[in-house]
């Protein structure tokens, strides 16, 4: 599978959501503004969003995808592979159900534990959050079938899936526009709508592939026991994570009101890059390094994720520093107005200012556990993100107090880094995937282009220095200029100081051949 072509495919089609849902965040900004109906929707939308990467990306990427890719392999494959979904559903389906059926009956507890609200914002944030919450058992469901289609290497509906909930919301937000707790709750209804058109897209197209499950009586089969092996270590570890999700919204809703909105927005331009660029990557390549490790090729799964790497830090760099660079122009254009204030575009500038330094250990992240998923190794993950959990914790206590909502971001990017320089240790002393000299050399280079991009985003924020502070049209335009200038000064650059393979884009460009060599 062409590595470039496949993570085109999820990238691009990630970025179709990712434009809608930036469509839905500079409404809801100008709907709802910075207001504490704003902030008690953020916590119910981020509650079973927190569950879903619990679910969803720790069971399925660590556990279900290498799984079935390597049963996909066997001699009568497919069906091995259905029979081992069918299994799998039948008991992860009723967990699910279980599991949100408890959060129903102790919602009210649970938020008051993690919000810390209090009269009627508690109660608002608990309505909100109970209507929200069937809504991982939906995306569950949906991180399966991914899975599936994934394996197959047909990317294509799951990619587009999460687009899906961006216009459920975006209908919500243009059909009841008047604010406060009547949109909000119009807001939570629509995220249940958008789960429920998701999984209709992923079940229709896994039946246009031929994949059709059943239903069946639960049972405790060697697959699913050895899918259970496997898992557990995994949610686990993707358990830390979230926990570390749920602390920062107790530091959040405790920073003051607007927190989570600026939060919130902040992570929206955050998120762009990272779900385009790293969540395509991890996608693209789990199966491959699957594959490659279950065929006893460990030069080419080391090779897959090298490219991997490459491509990451080719396309993050440049995202990270021109956001860290124009935070302030780029939350000014796209969120200030109606009820979101100047100095609400601030603080959430401040926050995405800070933050993004975090991004490129981030995508790199995605990009080496596949090297622990692929041999069934999901204790180290856990072991290192109950290390960076607990470094998490420590930071904020620590940077929150002095800096509010600034240290909280800071706490985030550094523990980001220290996530990822601790798996990469990890896997270069396995002898699993070091970095090797041509990819140093291309890092170092694309590092040099970047500086340069630097420095012409500053000289066109001083040039255009009144337009950022005028209209929402010259702002716009701002960041046009902004975004264009930069790319313009990037990429030439890079391909003048050799910061990628040469031949290797060219062939992208002209569709000719595989992304395969590392000269």
């Amino acid at each position: 599978m062409n590595l470039l072509k496949a993570t085109g495919t999820i990238g691009g089609l990630t970025l179709v959501s990712r434009v809608a849902g930036f469509a839905r965040e500079m409404l809801m900004s100008r709907v709802m503004g910075a207001s504490w109906q704003a902030d008690a929707f953020f916590v119910a939308f981020r509650l079973p969003n927190t569950f879903r990467r619990l679910f969803g990306e720790g069971a399925f990427s660590a556990g279900f995808v290498p799984l079935y890719s390597q049963r996909l392999q066997g001699e009568n494959g497919e069906v091995e592979a259905k029979n081992f979904s069918e299994e799998v559903l039948a008991v992860f389906l009723p967990t699910l159900i279980v599991f949100t059926l408890v959060f129903e009956v102790i919602m009210g507890p649970f938020v008051f534990l993690i919000s810390g609200y209090h009269g009627e914002k508690l109660a608002l944030a608990t309505f909100l959050t109970r209507v929200t919450f069937p809504y991982l058992l939906l995306i569950s469901l949906v991180s399966l079938f991914s899975g599936i289609l994934n394996s197959l290497a047909r990317f294509t509906a799951a990619a587009f899936a999460p687009a899906l909930l961006n216009l459920a919301m975006l209908t919500a937000l243009i059909f009841v526009p008047v604010g406060g707790t009547v949109t909000a709750t119009a807001l939570a209804i629509a995220v249940g709508a958008g789960g429920i058109l998701q999984l209709g897209l992923l079940l229709a197209a896994c039946k246009r592939a031929g994949i059709v499950l059943k239903l069946r009586r639960p049972q405790m089969t060697p697959g699913v026991r050895q899918f259970v092996r496997v898992v557990v270590p995994a949610t686990l570890g993707a358990g830390v994570y979230q926990i570390s999700a749920f602390i920062d919204t107790f530091f959040l809703t405790r920073i003051g009101t607007g927190a989570m909105s600026y939060f919130n927005y902040a992570d929206r331009l955050n998120q762009l890059p990272l779900g385009v660029i790293g969540a395509a990557l991890g996608t693209a390549i789990l199966p491959q390094v699957s594959k490659h490790v279950g065929a006893n090729e460990p030069g080419k799964a080391a090779r897959v994720q090298g490219q991997a790497a490459e491509l990451a830090m080719l396309l993050c760099l440049p995202a990270a520093l021109a956001l860290a660079v124009s935070a302030q122009p780029l939350v000014s254009a796209l969120f200030q107005g109606g009820r979101f204030n100047a100095e609400d575009a601030r603080l959430t500038a401040l926050t995405l200012s800070i933050i993004v330094l975090g991004l490129p250990a981030y995508v790199l992240v995605k990009v080496l556990t596949p090297g622990f998923y692929a041999r069934q190794d999901t204790a180290t993950p856990v072991k290192i993100a109950v290390f960076v959990l607990i470094a998490t914790v420590v930071l904020n206590f620590i940077l929150i107090p002095p800096f509010g909502i600034a240290g909280l971001a800071s706490a985030i990017a550094i523990t980001s880094w220290l996530n990822c320089l601790m798996l990469y240790v990890i896997l270069h002393r396995r002898g699993h995937f070091r970095i090797e000299g041509w990819l140093a050399s291309r890092v170092i280079r694309q590092l040099i282009a970047g500086a340069l991009m630097v420095a012409a985003l500053y000289a066109i924020r001083m040039v255009l220095g009144g337009w950022f502070d005028g209209s929402v049209g010259k702002r716009m335009a701002g960041v046009v200029a902004l975004v264009g200038g930069g790319m313009a000064v990037y990429f030439p650059a890079v391909w003048l100081l050799g910061g990628t393979d040469k031949e290797e884009l060219r062939s992208l460009v002209r569709r000719r051949r595989p992304y395969t060599d590392v000269a």
